[in-house]
């Protein structure tokens, strides 16, 4: 009597596998064609600031934090800067024209540009 039960989870979790496939797919595709060059160039950034932060982590954890300020400086420059580029990213996506209504996309780059500027200075003088 066990065996139909077995049977039965197991096409429930393939299903539930093929389902989750399908969508992924879905996702992945649209992804592809929907946004724009500049939108995925900048999602890439995104994803490697992630990246970095990550192994900075698993750096300290591993390694040790000796130049606690460095760590903290770096970490806190990966934050910072993905912060500014997911606000920059809402500002220049077309979907988002009516939220930002009257800021150009060279305006919120010019003001990417300068707030990123601030945070580094800022960090730069933690590091000291």
């Amino acid at each position: 009597m066990a065996k139909p039960v077995v049977k039965k989870q197991s096409a429930s979790v393939s299903s539930t596998i093929n389902e989750l496939k399908s969508t992924i797919n879905t996702t992945v595709s649209d992804y592809f064609k929907s946004l724009t060059p500049r939108l995925k160039l900048i999602d890439f950034f995104l994803t490697f600031l992630v990246a970095l932060g990550v192994l900075q982590f698993i750096y300290v954890i591993l390694i040790g934090n000796f130049p606690f300020n460095a760590f903290l400086g770096g970490f806190i420059s990966c934050v910072g800067q993905f912060v500014l580029l997911v606000s920059l990213r809402l500002q220049i996506n077309d979907s988002n024209k009516k939220l930002f209504d009257g800021i150009s996309p060279e305006r919120s780059f010019g003001d990417f540009i300068f707030a990123s500027l601030i945070l580094h200075f800022i960090v730069i003088h933690f590091i000291n």
